[in-house]
């Protein structure tokens, strides 16, 4: 292919050369190539798979786990969504020259923030050959010329699904250079993710290991998205039945997917009743459990014999597979316990939201004590003043918090009363300390 004859610096170069041109395409010209996109997408499906066959045929003799090989599956039926979204991309408004905002100074100067494309926005994304379509759709739309640089387990999908995007484009007058495929390894990924003055931004859409590779190596732009994963939680108020299908479903249905549940926590008080059944369930689907102590103590000494120890990684582990953290939630004792459990469950970027009732006078303050000793979901109600210490000492940047209602200070000084509190954290950091140090805080 030609992608393996050019150098990584000459198909930035080309694909730098081809951005005025997208980036000065009217919306009818983009809206075009993506329709275009959408209906060779559709008509090619055939010559499409084929090329997936033989990837799933690689995949399939390195050893790939089953849930990779259904990331990587190409059929009609996905074709046609990946089309459809072609398309939908096509309806969006153009963000192209949008005005942002407006303003005349004193001097008399109008200030106007306009929309514009960034130039050339490289993504690095691993064995999913959908983002092959989405990026290049939305890097057509939003003006911007795209290096798209997938896995090689993907490497004939995505050969010509790129063909395919770049036929579209230049089918509009647009050069083929705006839509370019990269490969290679990890030489040419740090060959991409060094060039200055050539490529503008460099999006990873992967996990951990991509982010790490490029941190390492990276001197030009990077957009890291928040990393974190999903989590089943079944209440003591539940339907147990209900419950155990969701969760089932969730783990099992695609497990290679972002959107996969990776960890499931269950109220103490339903755990001896549920336990045994979902434990039975994801067995015999072939899920492999990692538990707690509780977990293992509730399923009984014949079905903890097939359930491995968790470690302390696995509650912030996104499998990606036929796995699944299971914990019985236990009691938080104090708002610092809690909340440096959330910290510990939480990674850069994550936000927390935070809700606390109102507590008028010393006798609600009692009444909510009791009911959170006896409710391991819940913590015993501090001052807003103190959640918000604590969680910037844990990392969190607060974004926003406030009292509801907005009680005068007065008020609260002749009237011992915490009003509804609540408050929104991101997580900008692992520790406390370095917090402190953030030229962000």
């Amino acid at each position: 292919m030609a992608t393996e004859q050019i150098s990584v610096s000459a198909l930035c170069a080309e694909a730098k050369a081809a951005a005025p041109s997208l980036a000065r395409a009217p919306r009818e010209v983009k809206d075009a190539a993506l329709n275009a996109l959408a209906m060779s997408l559709e008509a090619r499906s055939d010559q499409l798979i084929e090329a997936n066959a033989l990837d799933l045929e690689a995949g399939e003799a390195a050893g790939l786990s089953a849930a990779l090989l259904d990331r990587l599956l190409l059929d009609q039926d996905r074709i046609a969504a990946i089309a459809a979204g072609a398309r939908e991309v096509a309806a969006l408004d153009d963000p192209v020259g949008e005005l942002i905002d407006q303003r005349e100074l004193e001097s008399g100067l109008e200030l106007r923030k306009l929309r514009v494309p960034l130039g050339v926005v490289a993504v690095v994304y691993e064995a999913r050959p959908n983002v092959t379509i989405d990026a290049s759709a939305l890097c057509l739309k939003s003006g911007n010329a795209c290096l798209l640089r997938g896995s090689a387990s993907a490497e004939h999908s995505n050969a010509m699904m790129v063909e395919i995007a770049a036929d579209a484009a230049e089918s509009v007058g647009l050069p083929r250079s705006v839509i370019t495929l990269v490969g290679g390894g990890r030489d040419q990924l740090a060959e991409l993710a060094t060039q200055q003055g050539v490529v503008d931004l460099i999006v990873p859409r992967g996990g951990e290991g991509l982010k790490a590779a490029l941190e390492k190596v990276a001197t030009i732009p990077v957009l890291y998205a928040a990393s974190g994963n999903c989590h089943v939680y079944v209440d003591r108020a539940a339907d147990l039945q209900q419950a155990a299908a969701i969760a089932l479903n969730a783990k099992v249905q695609r497990p290679g997917v972002c959107n996969a549940a990776e960890t499931l926590l269950i109220h103490r008080d339903v755990a001896a009743e549920f336990v045994p059944m979902i434990v039975d369930q994801m067995l015999e689907a072939g899920v492999e459990l990692r538990a707690d102590a509780a977990t293992r103590g509730c399923a009984g000494e014949a079905r903890a014999a097939a359930l491995v120890d968790a470690s302390e990684a696995d509650w912030g582990t996104e499998f990606l597979d036929l796995i699944l953290a299971v914990n019985v939630i236990e009691h938080l004792t104090d708002p610092e316990a809690g909340i440096t459990s959330i910290a510990n469950a939480t990674k850069p970027g994550g936000i927390v939201i935070v809700h606390l009732p109102t507590i008028t006078n010393w006798f609600t303050e009692w009444g909510y004590s009791k009911l959170y000793d006896s409710d391991p979901t819940h913590i015993y109600r501090p001052s807003g003043q103190t959640v918000r210490e604590l969680f910037e000492q844990s990392g969190f940047k607060t974004l926003r918090d406030s009292y509801l209602p907005h009680f005068l200070p007065a008020l609260t000084k002749l009237w011992p009363i915490h009003p509804a509190y609540f408050a929104i954290f991101r997580k900008t950091t692992n520790a406390a300390s370095e917090l402190s140090s953030s030229p962000d805080q």
